[in-house]
């Protein structure tokens, strides 16, 4: 009998299935709320929440507790929640600190699964208060509730009227969530906004972060109709895995903007090696969020500005800039801040000249920027702009007006209303002046056009926007796929690693630390250690000269400054005398018993750059990766760029494009451009290193020669993590890397063979084609949506597919030799919840193998191994042997709702 298809492809709404789809639906959207404190005691927080909760505009059930009171503000109040009549929504608690556990407790056992904790007094006051965040914390994690706080001034929803805080007045209704770890900081925003007629659809306080995170807001508001960007003021990144893996999902379809406090890099602590002394927390910051899409802006005013430039313009094409002003000086400021940050004046191309020659008068600038004159009135400023956005070099326009006798703010900015919105490239404008320009900004703002007082402002707002352009782009990219092979050193090197540390060193020596590399596939420059002067001179002979030597030490790791490096030995003689000078420098230093011999090397004479390579342990994100010019002087040139591991090509690219040393390795002054394809390689195989062995805590490769003959490792250095180290406490990645674990081989019984394995981001155009196979069948799937053949936003979307976050989504495929013929897939939902939904598409040409019963069981082995709960989908009318599959396997199937559901405990899986 044929196999059926399964298309499991409707999103469940959480009212079909038996579990919340969105568990902070309670927290975000209560039809009922309880207050735990509630007060008349005026000028107290309880008696602020219970003035808004009462007096606002939320239209649900509203419960005072307070064993003192039979009511407050007109409401019947409760002693405590077991007395309440229905199970809350959400409970906001605003009770001492001591209390607050009991009162969770209480919470837990009325069923509650959304509580805001208000109160202060937990981690801030020492260990006390560490020990009732832990108390609290685990009630919560048993009975499944979601916390928010403790030490927040809590939340608002101005689109429902809830206003679960203690500050007042009310947030206006609007299209941005601000999320806010100060409280104080929250309410001057609110202050602010209202004064400025800006509105919000979330205010959310912090606070401590002892359940709820960034990660978690941001799974909510991805999907929440009232938001369209969302604004962060950030002091700590708390859960970093959890962050990255919400952000890089949100940002594809809502902006994320964050200003992060504490750009010093003053608690950066010394390092054993040079690139933990290049490797600040802020730079790793910036790489982080540039690696899943976060755009960082550098105050608040940048922070609100971006999120009205994002709203209201398309995103620019590039980073080239055109400027239309009437004034030499202010066109001058923004260039010069265009610059300054990255941005490009656009080249006007001739067409462009030729049609402002003939728009403009003779006096014209005749370059960009475009001053069109003090005299220039709307008609001009309109034309000029139509004529200067058709420019193929310009990426988006800037309008400066200055206040000068002739100038019509009111009648240009109108102008620039009516020509603005037919164009496809974003345009900012700058009114410099009094109460007349202020009179042009607001009919500029109504039409949708950001406009800044200062010109150099909107340059800055301009760059913002490219930049945010490339790396939403870089997400999209498809990468080319790095081979396999070097990760058959992988058992060798972690037994190498482990006996280094068992003998209780740290330090590996550096043939120990080439060994390593080479085990992954990078070149390294021959190397022998000889532990008495005539092995040394035997070996250089053998080499033949000139050779390098360089000290063997298991203690010292910067051997330059001890004079432990020796170039250019030409003969016998230097050989030993080299050795004598090595010896004695080390043991000038550091005592005789730090001596080891040394290593011998021909010395080589190959063009190249010399670059660097390393890795080191941030305390936040695990694992960092740096790349950057090399040589004994890279601490003073701190040329370097940071990623994240793991790497594919496209990320290895980017890393090497963020330095700039990047320029010369393309060639340059007649040189020939590096092996730019295999440095990629080379990245790409030193972050697999880095996961496969988390006791690496720090990797120099200093120098790393490039060249256009290949690349070399010259020299390198390895430091572990003590063995007191246990493996379950050694730093783990903040981006979890391809699960291997799920990839083998799986043959039919009539002997067919395929390959399962988890997706990879480079499997795009295989995908593409799976998906062409599928042209006469339902192509609703739930993994992808309808995609024709002339849908322009295809790629982006079957990439999407393709670049799983591991932690959140694990989707299968089955290859027969090089061609994709199935696809699995199980989501999480809520972001990084416990429940999953599950889907399976099978090409018709391969129906009736097996293959999609093999793939749903191994659907249901990763959902155990992920530590889900339940897994669900919904069936299509007429599959019926996917019924049966699931009822074998131990799901249960129903109709809710007029859908076919099947859902599964997972330990009730018979599989």
């Amino acid at each position: 009998m044929t196999e059926p298809l399964f298309n499991a492809h409707k999103p469940l709404a959480h009212d079909v299935l038996r579990w919340q789809r969105q568990p902070l639906q309670g927290l975000f959207a209560p039809k009922s709320v309880a207050l735990v404190g509630a007060s008349e005691k005026p000028g107290s927080v309880g008696q602020a929440l219970l003035s808004n909760l009462a007096a606002g505009d939320f239209a649900g059930r509203f419960y005072p507790i307070n064993p003192k009171h039979a009511k407050m503000a007109g409401l019947p109040t409760f002693r405590d929640l077991a007395a309440c009549p229905e199970t809350p929504d959400l409970v906001v608690v605003a009770t001492p600190a001591p209390t607050v556990p009991a009162v969770i407790q209480q919470a837990a056992a009325k069923g509650v699964k959304n509580a805001i904790v208000i109160s202060a007094g937990f981690k801030e006051r020492g260990a006390s208060g560490v020990e009732l965040e832990r108390q609290v914390a685990e009630i919560a994690r048993r009975s499944d509730m979601r916390v928010l706080g403790p030490n927040c001034l809590g939340l608002m929803r101005p689109p429902s009227g809830l206003n679960a805080t203690f500050a007042v007045p009310m947030a206006r209704p609007g299209k941005v969530a601000f999320l806010s770890q100060s409280g104080a900081l929250l309410s001057s925003i609110l202050d602010w906004s209202l004064k400025r007629a800006v509105g919000f659809s979330a205010f959310v306080s912090m606070g401590s972060m002892l359940d709820l995170g960034w990660g978690d807001m941001f799974d909510y508001l991805s999907s929440d109709p009232h938001t369209k960007s969302i604004l962060v003021y950030m002091e700590s990144i708390g859960d970093a895995r959890s962050f990255l893996s919400a952000a890089r999902e949100v940002a594809l379809s809502k902006p994320i903007i964050v200003l992060k406090a504490g750009r010093s890099a003053a608690g950066a602590a010394a390092a054993a090696s040079h690139t933990g002394s290049l490797t600040g927390s802020d730079d790793v910051m910036d790489a982080a969020f540039k690696r899943c899409g976060v755009l960082r802006v550098d105050s608040i005013a940048e922070l609100f500005n971006m999120a009205e430039a994002l709203d209201k313009q398309p995103l620019p094409k590039g980073r080239r800039l055109a400027i239309i002003t009437n004034a030499g000086g202010p066109g001058v400021l923004a260039t010069d801040a265009l610059l300054e940050n990255g941005g490009e004046v656009a080249p006007l191309a001739q067409e462009t000249l030729d049609a402002l020659n003939q728009s403009l008068p003779e006096h014209w600038s005749h370059a960009n920027p475009v001053d069109v004159l003090g005299d220039a009135g709307p008609q001009r400023y309109a034309q000029s702009l139509d004529i200067v956005a058709k420019d193929p070099h310009a990426d988006g326009l800037m309008v400066i007006l200055t206040p000068q006798s002739m100038s019509d703010a009111v009648g240009t900015a109108k102008a620039l209303a009516t020509v603005a919105p037919l164009l496809d490239k974003p345009v900012l404008a700058s009114w410099m002046g009094g109460e007349e320009a202020g009179k042009g900004e607001a009919v500029l703002k109504a039409a949708g056009i950001p406009c800044f007082y200062y010109p150099d402002t909107a340059a800055r707002i301009f760059n913002h926007l490219w930049r945010y352009q490339e790396e939403l782009k870089s997400l999209y990219e498809t990468p080319v796929r790095v081979d396999d092979g070097s990760l058959k050193g992988k058992a060798a090197v972690a037994n190498l690693i482990r006996e280094v540390r068992a003998s209780g060193r740290c330090i590996m020596t550096e043939t120990e630390s080439k060994g390593l590399l080479s085990a992954y596939g990078i070149t390294v420059v021959e190397t022998r250690v000889a532990k008495t002067v005539d092995e040394a001179v035997a070996m250089a002979e053998s080499l033949g000269y000139p050779v390098v030597l360089k000290l063997n030490s298991l203690t010292v790791t910067h051997k330059t400054d001890v004079g432990g490096v020796k170039l250019n030995l030409k003969d016998s003689a230097g050989v030993r005398g080299a050795f004598g000078e090595i010896r004695e420098g080390v043991a000038s230093k550091h005592g005789p018993g730090h001596f080891d011999g040394v290593a011998v090397q021909p010395m080589l004479k190959l063009e190249g750059y010399e670059l660097i390579l390393g890795a080191s342990v941030d305390p936040q994100f695990g694992p960092v990766l740096l790349f950057g010019t090399g040589g004994q002087l890279v601490e003073v040139f701190k040329d370097r760029a940071l990623g994240l591991p793991p790497l594919n090509s496209t990320l290895a690219r980017r890393m090497m494009e963020g330095s700039k040393i990047y320029a010369a390795l393309q060639g340059v002054r007649g040189r020939k451009a590096v092996d730019l394809r295999r440095l990629e390689e080379v990245l790409v195989e030193l972050s697999q290193l880095i996961l496969d062995h988390p006791a690496i805590k720090e990797l120099d490769l200093n120098p790393l020669l490039a060249g256009p003959q290949g690349i070399l490792a010259l020299d390198a250095r390895v430091i572990l993590h003590d063995q007191a180290v246990a493996d379950e406490d050694l730093p783990k990645a903040a981006i979890r890397p391809y699960p291997t674990e799920y990839a083998g081989a799986w043959k039919t019984r009539y002997g067919r063979e395929f390959t399962l394995r988890p997706v990879r981001p480079e499997d795009e155009p295989k995908m593409a084609a799976f998906h062409a196979t599928l042209a006469h069948q339902s192509n609703y799937q739930a993994y992808l949506g309808r995609v024709g053949a002339g849908d322009g936003q295809a790629h982006e979307k079957l990439l999407r597919l393709c670049m799983n976050d591991f932690d959140r989504q694990i989707t299968l495929v089955a290859e027969s030799g090089d061609q994709i013929v199935a696809v699995a897939r199980l989501t999480r939902t809520g972001g990084g919840g416990r429940d999953a939904e599950f889907a399976l598409q099978v090409s018709q040409d391969w129906q009736g193998n097996g293959l999609g019963k093999e793939l749903f069981k191994r659907l249901v082995d990763i959902g155990r191994r992920e530590g889900l709960h339940r897994i669900a989908a919904g069936i299509q009318p007429g599959e019926e042997a996917m019924v049966g599959l699931c009822k074998r396997a131990g799901f249960t199937v129903d109709q809710r709702e007029g859908v076919t559901v099947a859902s599964l405990e997972l330990k009730a899986a018979a599989f």
